[in-house]
C-alpha cells in the first residue's frame, strides 16, 4: 500500500466529506468562489475571512486531472516534478497528482532566492516546475536556464509569457486515472535538508517511508474520522506534511491556515472545531504572550474539542510547556522529533502520557530503533552525551547524487542524524544539541541547547539562541542573542544574574538583545546569527573570566 491507494480508498468511501479547508485571515470573505472547473463548498457557518474547503473526491479527482496532463507530457516513472507554492488546498492534490504518475514529488522551500532554485532544480535533475504567483519574480530571473532542463508550469492569474499555464494544461484533462501501480520500494520524493548547517542536501524517500510517516502518526496520536488537523507550517516540509498523513490515514478533515497571528490560530481553532494542532516554538509562545497581555481572552473561543497540542522541529523549553498547560490543563500534549532524513517527525516521541517527562524529547517511535554513540560509533554509557543514531523505515534511500554524504550519514541502515543527545535511567532522550553548534570554551564542550533552555525561563525573554563567536584566550565564547517579550526591556546585567545558577563555564559571556531568526520550520537560523555577530572579530573575554 502507498499513501496514493489511500487517497483512492478515501474518495470511494467519503467522497462527499470534506478533506481539505484552506482559510486566510488577511483576505476577505467571498460569498461564493470557483476553484478552476470546481465550485466550492459553502461553509454551513459565518466567518470573517476567505475559506474554501473540497471534499475527498474533489481531491482526488484534481489530482488524477494533474497525472493525465503530466502522462501525457512525458512525465512518468522516475522523473521529477517540483512543486513551488505557498500553502493553499492546491499544494496536496498537486504532490498526490505527481506521486500517481509514478514520478517523484520535489518540494522547494518557498524561501529559496533565485539562484537557490535553480541550484536544488539541478541538483535534483527535475523535468518539471510547479509555481505560484508569489515566485514569478525569482523563477523569471533564472527561467533562460531553466528551460533548458525543464518545463515551467505557472498556477495562478495573469500566467507570464516563460511559462505555461496549468489550468489552461489541466482543463480538458479526465478526473479518472488508471488505479496505481506503484509499490512501496518505488522513489517517490526529494526532500531538501533545511540548510541550517549548509547548503541543502537532496534527500531521495521512497514510498514506504511516506506510508511509514502515516503509521507513525496515528499511533502516537490516534486520529479518527471524527478529528480535524489545523495544519500552519509550511507544506514543503516534511513535519506538516507528514502530520497531516495521519489525517490522510484517518479520512478525516484538516484545515490549512494562512499565517501565524496568535488569535487567528484561536478564532480558526474555534469556529473549525479543530481537535489537534501542531505548532511550533514561536507561534505558542505568541499565543501565551497574547494571553498574558490580555490580547485575546479564551472565553471569547471555543477550544472544547482541542485534544492534543504538539510541537515539533525544535526542542521545547520546558517552562512553555508548563505555561501552556497552565491556560489549557485539559489538552494532551506531545514532542516529536525527526529530519528530512528520517521523513519529519515521530521518530522519537515524548507521548501523551509522558507529560511528566516535558523536556525530553522522549521515546523511540512506531517503529523506530535509536541508539547514541561515540565518534568511535560504539554505544555511549547511560546519562552519557553522544550522537543520535535513527533505524527505521522511514529512513531515506540515500542523499540524491552524493555518494560522499551519504557514506557518511547511513552506516549499516542506521542513520546517524548529527544531533548529539543523552538517555536518562527511565530511557527518555534529551535533546543536547547539533554535532556543529558544539562550542569549545577553554577545552569545556558548551552544549547551546541546555543554555537556551535555562534562558527561556527567563520571564522577560521571548526567544533566545546561543552560538559560540571567537575568542582570543579560550577559542569560543557562549554569546547569546536574546528576543525580549514586547512591552519589556531587559539588560545584561539582568541576564548575567539570572545565570549565576549555571555553572561558571556555562554562562553566557556576551549577550546581544536582537530578533532570533528562524526558518519556515521553526529552527535558529545559527549559520545567519555566526554571519552577522562572527564578523565582528575576537571578542575580549578577560572581564568575564
Amino acid at each position: 500500500m502507498t499513501i496514493v491507494h489511500l487517497l483512492e480508498r478515501n474518495a470511494k468511501l467519503y467522497g462527499e466529506e470534506t478533506a481539505l479547508v484552506e482559510i486566510n485571515p488577511e483576505q476577505p470573505e467571498t460569498r461564493r468562489l470557483t476553484w478552476h472547473e470546481y465550485e466550492l463548498v459553502e461553509p454551513t457557518h459565518r466567518v470573517r475571512h476567505y475559506r474554501r474547503e473540497i471534499t475527498w473526491a474533489v481531491f482526488d479527482e484534481k489530482a488524477n486531472r494533474l497525472a493525465n496532463m503530466l502522462r501525457q507530457n512525458g512525465i512518468g516513472k522516475g522523473k521529477k516534478v517540483a512543486i513551488l507554492l505557498m500553502n493553499c488546498i492546491d499544494w496536496l492534490p498537486i504532490y498526490f497528482g505527481i506521486l500517481k504518475t509514478g514520478a517523484l514529488a520535489v518540494p522547494l522551500n518557498f524561501r529559496y532566492s533565485s539562484d537557490e532554485i535553480d541550484y536544488c532544480l539541478e541538483l535534483a535533475e527535475a523535468d518539471v516546475l510547479i509555481f505560484g504567483t508569489e515566485f514569478i519574480g525569482r523563477v523569471e530571473a533564472v527561467a533562460d536556464k531553466l528551460q533548458k532542463r525543464c518545463t515551467l508550469i505557472y498556477l495562478g492569474a495573469g500566467c507570464p509569457a516563460f511559462a505555461d499555464d496549468y489550468n489552461d494544461l489541466i482543463s480538458e484533462c479526465s478526473g479518472t486515472f488508471p488505479a496505481c501501480t506503484l509499490e512501496e520500494s518505488d522513489d517517490a520524493a526529494i526532500y531538501f535538508s533545511s540548510g541550517t548547517t549548509g547548503f541543502p542536501k537532496a534527500i531521495l524517500h521512497n514510498h514506504e517511508s511516506l506510508i511509514h510517516a502515516c503509521r507513525v502518526e496515528q499511533a502516537h496520536h490516534g486520529q479518527t474520522r471524527e478529528d480535524c488537523f489545523l495544519c500552519i507550517p509550511p507544506l514543503y516540509h516534511t513535519g506538516a506534511k507528514m502530520h497531516w498523513f495521519g489525517s490522510l490515514l484517518a479520512g478525516s478533515k484538516a484545515v490549512i491556515l494562512k499565517g501565524t497571528q496568535a488569535a487567528n490560530i484561536l478564532q480558526v481553532a474555534s469556529e473549525e472545531k479543530c481537535t489537534i494542532v501542531w505548532l511550533l516554538v514561536p507561534w505558542a509562545q505568541d499565543i501565551l504572550g497574547a494571553l498574558d497581555r490580555g490580547d485575546v481572552r479564551l472565553e471569547d473561543y471555543d477550544l472544547s474539542r482541542w485534544r492534543l497540542m504538539h510541537i515539533g522541529a525544535q526542542p521545547v523549553p520546558q517552562s512553555l510547556i508548563r505555561r501552556w498547560l497552565e491556560y489549557f490543563p485539559d489538552q494532551q500534549y506531545d514532542t516529536n522529533y525527526g529530519l528530512s532524513e528520517s521523513i519529519g517527525p515521530g521518530a522519537v516521541h515524548l507521548g501523551v502520557e509522558n507529560v511528566h517527562k516535558v523536556g525530553a524529547i522522549g521515546i523511540p517511535g512506531y517503529g523506530w530503533e535509536v541508539k547514541i554513540v561515540t565518534p568511535e560509533g560504539d554505544e555511549v554509557a547511560q546519562g552519557a552525551v553522544g550522537e543520535l543514531c535513527l533505524k527505521g523505515p522511514g529512513v531515506m534511500t540515500c542523499y540524491y547524487r552524493d555518494e560522499a554524504a551519504t557514506a557518511a550519514t547511513l552506516k549499516d541502515g542506521w542513520l546517524y542524524t548529527g544531533d548529539m543527545a543523552m538517555q536518562d535511567e527511565d530511557g527518555f532522550i534529551y535533546l543536547v544539541d547539533r554535532k556543529k553548534d558544539v562550542i569549545i570554551t577553554g577545552g569545556e564542550n558548551l552544549y547551546p541547547v541546555q543554555i537556551e533552555n535555562f534562558l527561556a525561563a527567563h520571564p522577560k525573554v521571548k526567544d533566545v539562541a546561543v552560538i559560540g563567536l571567537p575568542d582570543a584566550r579560550l577559542g569560543e565564547i557562549a554569546t547569546a542573542i536574546i528576543a525580549v517579550k514586547e512591552g519589556m526591556t531587559c539588560t545584561q546585567e539582568e541576564i548575567d544574574t539570572f545565570c549565576l545558577e549555571l555553572p561558571r563555564y556555562k554562562r553566557p559571556r556576551k549577550v546581544i538583545f536582537a530578533d532570533v531568526p528562524r526558518n519556515p520550520t521553526g529552527k535558529i537560523e545559527k549559520p545567519k546569527l555566526r554571519k552577522m555577530y562572527g564578523a565582528e572579530g575576537l571578542v575580549d573575554s578577560q572581564n568575564k573570566s
